[in-house]
């Protein structure tokens, strides 16, 4: 009998240290998700154009096959690539993430640009104006447009996440990225796939609600999403540069360069002490926030030259070879 009790204090004992690293897992991945908010919101902002011109039937299949892409870019490829650095070339960490905080400043800034009529943005995109007739076709080409635009964003979302993470061993790192992996995709493509269809659940409490208020409710939806839409690009653009701008200057402080980085945290520090005390955190947090988001803007207008006369030339070459 003292063996068996022996036995189920030991069982209790490991469970409770699973049940620890299950939190520590959940708490380092919701941690490290909010540190890519910028990448995740632009990746709702991006996705809902692949879906634009299906017939209502073939929306949420296109943005499932979506998904499962996102999945395997993340768990398949990024994963293993991202440990495989944490652990043997952890010093090339700081270099990728302000490369993914530079792209995300440039394409923050590029959107801000075209809006200014400044940049044509991607609209000049070989093959833009190409009609395909097959729908299947049209859905493959979609979906894996997607599936690549997606790769890029994660690309960054894993990095960030990665640099998130307290140090701690394989297993734990292993499983916190994963955890980053599905919590993101699951998020964001469930968003997607909500806004996607708000329109037709508007419409069908617009035109089959049996009280009022619910008919009411169905055409404020109906008209509210195009608005909706334009937000979330507002905001997502907004994220992107503030997150941007903010791993650049992290960066710049850890190689030695801290002078603008004190100065951004000086001037938060003052513009925080001069309100109420009741706000003081809030207002220092937005005023580091907006400092960090004019630098990545003015990083990213700088580099928007490089984007479309270097890199873009040289992406579309790869992918649309022979096209």
């Amino acid at each position: 009998m003292s063996g068996l009790i022996a036995l189920l204090d030991d069982v209790a004992a490991i469970a409770k240290v699973a049940a620890a690293s299950v939190d520590d897992v959940i708490g380092q991945a919701a941690k490290a998700g909010t540190k890519a908010a910028g990448a995740v919101i632009d990746d709702a902002a991006v996705t809902p154009k692949y879906v634009h011109g299906f017939e209502a039937s073939r929306e949420l299949p296109v943005i499932w096959r979506i998904t499962k892409g996102s999945l395997r870019n993340k768990l398949v490829f990024l994963l293993p690539a991202g440990l495989l650095l944490s652990n043997f070339a952890p010093w090339a960490i700081p270099p990728l993430l302000m490369l993914g905080g530079a792209y995300l400043c440039f394409e923050g800034a590029e959107k801000v640009a075209h809006v200014l009529g400044m940049s044509h943005g991607h609209e000049d995109h070989p093959g833009k104006e190409v009609t395909i007739d097959d729908p299947a076709h049209l859905e493959e080409m979609k979906a894996q447009g997607a599936i690549k635009t997606d790769f890029i964003l994660s690309a960054e979302i894993m990095t960030i996440a990665l640099a998130a993470i307290p140090t701690s061993n394989f297993w734990m790192e292993a499983a916190t990225l994963a955890t980053v992996a599905v919590m993101i995709t699951v998020a964001v493509y469930g968003s997607v796939a909500l806004i996607v269809k708000m329109d037709d659940m508007g419409l069908a409490l617009a035109d089959k609600g049996r009280l009022g208020l619910t008919r009411a409710v169905g055409r404020a939806v109906v008209r509210g999403m195009p608005g909706f839409l334009k937000l979330l690009t507002v905001v997502g653009t907004a994220a992107m540069l503030w997150v941007g701008g903010s791993i650049i200057v992290h960066g710049l402080e850890q190689m030695g360069f801290a002078t603008l980085g004190h100065l951004i945290h000086d001037w938060a520090y003052a513009i925080g002490h001069a309100v109420p005390p009741a706000i003081e955190g809030a207002t220092e947090w937005f005023a580091k926030a907006a400092m960090d988001g004019v630098f990545g803007l003015v990083l990213g207008l700088l580099l928007i030259p490089v984007g479309e006369k270097v890199v873009t030339p040289i992406w579309r070459g790869i992918f649309h070879r022979g096209k």
